[in-house]
């Protein structure tokens, strides 16, 4: 089984280059997903948040992600506490799902990581692809998303590896700056080129790869 890692800055398309890839039929384990249902009412990381984040908690019984944000935007030590939880926890959901798959013999799947580089998960994947876009478009894109600030966004990217950065670590780089028709051939392209390729990511081993390491490491 090959593990494609996905990864990308903040609007430079992953999302899109998820729904392309779950088009052509690949199963995709979304990390931002994974958090959704981890702080959603009866989530694995409620409770933990709750203990370290008291008054997060929305009118249903989950995290309002409104209020944490709040919480740790502009605070890296609060930023860490937070990643120290869920991180964790995402990676043991992507080791469930892994498992699920090499169980089923399938042969190509992806691990939709926002952070790949930043958190050092670079051996959890056989292969890295990386979309990107002119700057000046990521600014575009990303202003336009509601409550997004220039300030929020430069803060945001101050916590992310630059983009140029990224790309030089790819395996493969998708270009998302000119058409969605030119973006969806490199991806078909890429993953017609992938099905019958052997990987070395999954095995017994894997969870013991990139640990990540908490606020106090």
């Amino acid at each position: 089984m090959y593990v494609l890692g996905l990864t990308g800055s903040i609007a430079m398309g992953k999302s899109w280059a998820v729904n392309c890839l779950r088009r052509l039929k690949l199963p995709v384990h979304e990390s931002d997903a994974c958090v959704h249902e981890l702080l959603a009412p009866k989530g694995k990381a409620v409770t933990e948040i709750l203990s370290v984040f008291p008054g997060t908690q929305n009118s249903l019984g989950g995290i309002d992600r409104s209020k944490l944000s709040d919480c740790v935007f502009g605070h890296p030590a609060e930023l860490a506490v937070l990643e120290h939880v869920l991180h964790p926890m995402v990676k043991d959901s992507q080791h469930r799902f892994l498992a699920q798959h090499a169980r089923s013999q399938t042969s190509l799947v992806v691990l939709d990581i926002p952070l790949l580089f930043e958190i050092n998960a670079t051996n959890r994947v056989d292969g890295i692809m990386v979309v990107s876009a002119p700057i000046e478009l990521q600014y575009d894109r990303a202003l336009q998303r509601p409550h997004m600030t220039l300030q929020k966004l430069q803060a945001i990217m101050a916590l992310q590896m630059p983009d140029h950065l990224k790309c030089l670590g790819a395996d493969f780089v998708i270009q998302t700056g000119l058409t969605r028709g030119h973006s969806d051939r490199q991806i078909s392209t890429l993953v017609e080129s992938l099905k019958n390729k052997p990987g070395q990511a999954w095995g017994p081993g894997w969870s013991q790869n990139s640990r990540h390491k908490g606020p106090s490491s």
